[in-house]
């Protein structure tokens, strides 16, 4: 009450004689600024004007008035601007930003009086514009706290709430902050931005204080006085607390409160300092150091996750499909470090959004490229080269990032003294461009390219030769503060081939082709803070060419083969949420329903019922025309999991998700090999499936200073591919007649102790695992291992992996990493008989045995530039010992003859010390 008292005096002060001003003026304005148009009144009539000049901008002013009010003049000047106008006297005119100068209250500011009332509330809305008040702030509130004046007050209006709304961003990286609370103090309300870092709230008018909260981010204050509708866009830091060194990074106790199970994340920049061969920075490397993920050696193609095949994982960069993602056959990542910048792996619950394998989705997005100043990153190594550019192309809006990696390992193969090697040949190339453009804040666009190609050959006469490429282009629309909607069209190409030149009659081509094209639509609403949904559909079709022969030139007398194409079509409707339903329950569950149709044009056997599949049992054949239908298969996959918090930094989860796979690679090596090919589901290719139970205990202590976790899982799979023994791939256009199909299961318990800050910081993880498959039949040409279960391939129940870092100084730095896993199993021959008068050997159940055990020891010494602001670009060397111990580990075991005895040989990649300094430069 004292401070309207206070108000009705001012108002007083000011005499109430601001009269009306019925006199009229003519002007002209010719592209003035509004400064000049204020100038060019007070030469022409009486009028002063009394403003702050910031508060202009460079907005031109055009058009020609006779005799008319100084209002309406002034009106059309400041429409639109923040600029409101009041004329106190005949010359004397005050500009006010945001707000305006009430000579009075409006009609019914104080209510009626009480006794014209029956009740003591009155019912009757003002129907003309409140004044706009705004007080101090408390105590409280003042430390670190910015204002903001939003919007332009408006005399006609008589609304009292606005809405305000705007983006957030890092201001380092220039990205969106999602997930971030906008909470108004003093109140139960707020709002939670989205993956663009979009927000949007309604607030009184006047005076607000905001609050931000959200995990690893800055928490600032805000007082906003609100006007009108309006607009705040603001940048954050990370909080003074965060990583320092650490190879994977996670946002405090995002670990503990997530309700996902088997997610991890890596930290891109942090993962420069573990020492890896030839030191080449490899994100994928660093995924294997994490418990769940392996495989099958040095120079193996794939990964292993919980037991799974290397066909199971999905590779996504940019949401495009990536079939190799590997040079040198594993020995080198196919995607270039420093264009990533978000990598996620889904191992165990893998959102419904996902679909199409059975084991897990590897994430990987570009980063953001910088949209004001030209940047980039290289590194020169031993063999490698690597170069990324981040070019602005519209300040402010739209970037280029471009990047090239090769590497010229020729030289050292050439300088052996071994003459079987100085003629082999071993390179390999990527490139990646990715463009960026903000169209406004509601729509983003984003197209990434992508190419590589390897070439390999250990012999004078064959060379191998595989390529991936792909392109995807994303659109970003914001719908309205609580929808967002993403679209996704993504191509990708792999061609692996062999090229033989021996002599000019036998020389040959042999390779296989996949194409895959695919759309994504995805929406996301923002039902609560405390509920999200997401829901969609994807689709793609895939026209893989399983095999071809060709000669190469015209003196070859090679017959071409060609296996005839195959078609599918596998599509998808997906829906999900996030639910918090208490403060300590948690649930992410959703459902995705595939279907898969095997397309023509396809020749198709129906083989014999109850018999093996043999050219022999072949009782029909079906030509099916193209686009028609050969089979369909498909039907729910559900997706389950939920977090049960014991304590603030202490909690429980348990998942549950089944999938379908309906892409297969054929391979029964561990390596990349002229004799794999992949192949869809068709008539008698039946797609995989997998069931899989998880359940973990996830800890922080000490403030988030250490992470624990312990998780277990346990996954059966069916439809599983192997092949007849003696069986014959290569080029058979019948390849269902070598196929076994049987069931899988897998096992483990996987335990990580991470510690994320100090001097010394790393990680331990160790994983124990079994995976097995049984091939069981009433025929003995379909039936393994008696029918039984055995070890698959890539089966190591132990692993163990110790990341360690010493920071001595700002500058320098010391890594170690060391990994130890159980030998793979592999079958050996265990005597030898006599039939008919041949000699054969007898062998082993299948996997019965195991090579030795693998175990090695690297160490790096990482060297910063000085940290001086100007320079022309900040330095980082690394030097590095790869298996400093010289382990001679073996990767695989085989066996010949040799007058008459079995001898058994074994091959190894490294099995020396590898030394390496890189040079790594930033700008």
């Amino acid at each position: 009450m004292k401070f309207l008292i206070r108000l009705l005096l001012v108002l007083s002060f000011v005499q109430i004689s601001a009269q009306k001003n019925d006199s009229k003026i003519s002007i002209i304005f010719d592209n003035l600024s509004i400064e000049e148009a204020l100038s060019e009144i007070e030469k022409n009539t009486a009028y002063r004007f009394y403003y702050a000049e910031s508060w202009l901008d460079s907005t031109l002013i055009k058009g020609s008035y006779d005799i008319v009010s100084i209002e309406n003049i002034l009106e059309d000047i400041f429409e639109n601007t923040l600029i409101n106008f009041y004329i106190l006297d005949q010359s004397t005119v005050i500009l006010t930003k945001n707000s305006i100068v009430y000579d009075k209250l409006p009609e019914g500011f104080f209510g009626k009086p009480k006794d014209t009332l029956r009740d003591s509330v009155s019912t009757e809305a003002l129907t003309t514009a409140v004044p706009t008040f705004f007080g101090r702030t408390n105590k409280a509130d003042q430390r670190k706290i910015n204002v903001y004046r939003i919007g332009k007050e408006d005399k006609n209006s008589a609304r009292k709430n606005y809405r305000l709304e705007g983006t957030v961003t890092d201001r380092k990286s220039g990205e969106p902050l999602s997930n971030l609370s906008i909470i108004v103090k003093g109140k139960n309300t707020g709002a939670v931005t989205n993956e663009e870092g979009y927000y949007s709230i309604v607030l009184p008018s006047g005076n607000t204080i905001l609050e931000t909260r959200s995990l690893g981010i800055e928490s600032i204050l805000m007082q906003v006085i609100l006007y009108n509708d309006g607009q705040l866009n603001f940048e954050l830091e990370e909080d003074v607390e965060r990583l320092d060194e650490v190879v994977l990074q996670a946002d405090a106790d995002k670990n503990v409160k997530k309700a996902i199970t088997g997610a991890t994340e890596i930290d891109v920049e942090k993962s420069k300092n573990i020492p890896l061969v030839l030191g080449e920075r490899d994100v994928l490397k660093v995924a294997t150091s994490l418990p769940g993920i392996s495989t099958a050696g040095e120079g193996s193609s794939g990964f292993n996750v919980r037991g799974g095949k290397t066909d199971q994982n999905l590779f996504l960069f940019d949401n495009a499909v990536i079939y190799s993602p590997q040079h040198f056959f594993g020995i080198f990542s196919a995607l270039n470090s420093f264009t990533l910048g978000q990598v996620e792996i889904y191992k165990g619950s893998i959102p419904a959004e996902y679909g199409g394998r059975l084991s897990s989705v590897f994430d990987l997005k570009t980063k953001k490229a910088t949209t004001d100043k030209l940047s980039g990153e290289g590194s020169i190594g031993p063999v490698t080269g690597n170069l990324a550019l981040e070019i602005p192309v519209v300040k402010d809006k739209s970037s280029l990032m471009i990047a090239g990696r090769g590497a010229y390992a020729n030289w050292i193969l050439r300088s052996l003294d071994e003459e079987s090697l100085n003629r082999s040949e071993a390179s390999f190339y990527d490139f990646t461009a990715t463009y960026e453009h903000q169209i406004n804040e509601n729509n983003q666009i984003k197209g990434t390219a992508y190419t590589s190609r390897d070439d390999f050959s250990i012999t004078s006469d064959s060379l191998f030769i595989y390529e991936n490429r792909l392109f995807t282009l994303n659109w970003n629309h914001r719908i309205n503060n609580k929808n967002n909607l993403n679209l996704t069209i993504a191509n990708s190409q792999y061609d692996f081939d062999i090229q033989f030149k021996g002599n000019s009659s036998d020389n040959f081509k042999l390779g296989y082709k996949i194409n895959e094209t695919g759309l994504k639509l995805k929406l996301r609403r923002l039902i609560s803070t405390r509920f999200v949904l997401d829901y969609g559909i994807a689709s793609k079709l895939y026209t893989i060419e399983p095999g071809s022969l060709r000669p190469i030139g015209d003196e070859s007398l090679v017959s071409p083969v060609e296996i005839a194409k195959e078609r599918g079509l596998e599509s998808a409707v997906f829906i999900s949420g996030d639910i918090d339903i208490t403060k300590k329950l948690s649930v992410d569950a959703g459902i995705r329903f595939s279907v898969f149709n095997a397309l023509g044009p396809s020749i198709q056997n129906t083989y014999l019922e109850g018999q093996p599949k043999s050219s022999e049992t072949v009782i029909a054949t079906t030509e099916y025309g193209t686009n028609e239908v050969i089979e369909t298969y498909g039907g729910p996959e559900f997706r389950i999991s939920a977090r049960y918090l014991l304590a603030e930094d202490f909690s429980i989860k348990a998942s549950f998700n089944n999938s379908y796979q309906f892409i297969h690679r054929l391979t029964n090596n561990t390596t990349a090999s002229p004799i794999d090919t992949w192949i869809l589901s068709d008539l008698n290719i039946k797609p995989q499936q997998s069931n899989q139970y998880a359940i973990g205990l996830f800890k922080n202590l000490k403030e988030n200073i250490y992470e624990l976790s312990l998780e277990g899982y346990y996954k059966t799979s069916d439809n599983i591919l192997d092949f007849k023994t003696g069986s014959q791939i290569l080029l058979n256009e019948n390849v269902e007649t070598e196929v076994l199909q049987g069931q899988g299961k897998a096992y483990g318990l996987e335990f990580l102790i991470r510690k994320n800050f100090g001097k010394l910081n790393g990680w331990f993880g160790y994983t124990y695992s079994r995976s097995f498959t049984k091939f069981d039949s009433e025929f003995n040409e379909e039936r393994v291992n008696d029918g039984m279960f055995f070890p698959s391939n890539y089966d190591k129940p132990h692993d163990i992996s110790i990341v360690a870092n010493y920071k001595f100084t700002k500058r320098f730095s010391f890594s170690t990493n060391f990994v130890y896993q159980t030998g793979r199993p592999v079958t050996f021959p265990v005597g030898n008989f006599t039939f008919n008068g041949s000699q054969f050997v007898a062998f082993s159940d299948r996997n019965q045995f195991r090579i030795p055990d693998y175990y090695r020891l690297d160490i790096g010494f990482n060297v910063e530039g000085n940290h001086k602001k100007n320079k022309l670009a900040h330095s980082f060397w690394t030097f590095s010992i790869y298996n400093v111990l010289g382990r001679n580990n073996p990767y695989s075991v085989f066996f010949v003859s040799e007058q008459g005895k079995i001898k058994a040989l074994q091959t190894s990649i490294f099995t020396i010390p590898v030394p390496s300094i890189t040079y790594n430069f930033k700008f």
